[in-house]
């Protein structure tokens, strides 16, 4: 089994876009930027043999915000920027009472079991309460980066951004944390 970081998508990779006077997923292809660490934090973390996969509450595409078509090529940019091994979706709203949708630990079970993870040697890497929750829900090793306009949970570590969370992890993987 391998070890996995799990990465959050909006507010970890990419900056949250101003809606509705609220940090937001973006829902066009103009306003998802990468944050200019994002491929190197990635290539980082895979250089130290973790696997890195992104998990991603979008019920923009639930509600219509957000067109299926438009978030693929969005993720079709964050593969080849980045260089992530996988990405999960999550497309319901909280109504829907999926096992998918964080804080729920779904799509991270999901991921381990068809990509052989080690859930506990695994960390999670979000910036809201919902990823810490499913990270916590599946064992994994939890990191909080700021940011949020919401508040974190009770992550084991905190971290300004994925660059400092990168630092936290590769010395954990050395051993040195």
């Amino acid at each position: 089994m391998r070890r996995a970081v799990f990465l959050d998508r909006d507010g970890v990779l990419n900056p949250l876009e101003r809606r509705d006077g609220r940090g937001r997923a973006p829902v066009s292809l103009e306003a998802f930027q990468l944050y200019p660490w994002a491929g190197s934090a990635v290539q980082r973390l895979r250089a130290a043999g973790c696997v890195c996969v992104v998990v991603t509450n979008q019920p923009e595409i639930a509600t219509g915000e957000l067109e299926p078509a438009v978030l693929e090529v969005m993720h079709e940019r964050l593969r080849r920027e980045t260089g992530v091994d996988a990405i999960y979706v999550c497309p319901h709203r909280d109504e829907d009472q999926c096992v998918c949708r964080k804080p729920k630990p779904g799509l991270l079970l999901r991921a381990a079991r068809e990509l052989n993870l080690d859930l506990a040697a695994s960390f999670l890497v979000g910036d809201r309460w919902r990823d810490i929750g499913a990270g916590e829900a599946a064992g994994c090793i939890t990191v909080l980066v700021a940011g949020s306009d919401e508040p974190g949970g009770r992550p084991r570590h905190r971290a300004n951004d994925l660059r400092d969370a990168t630092d936290l992890i590769i010395e954990a993987v050395q051993g040195r944390v």
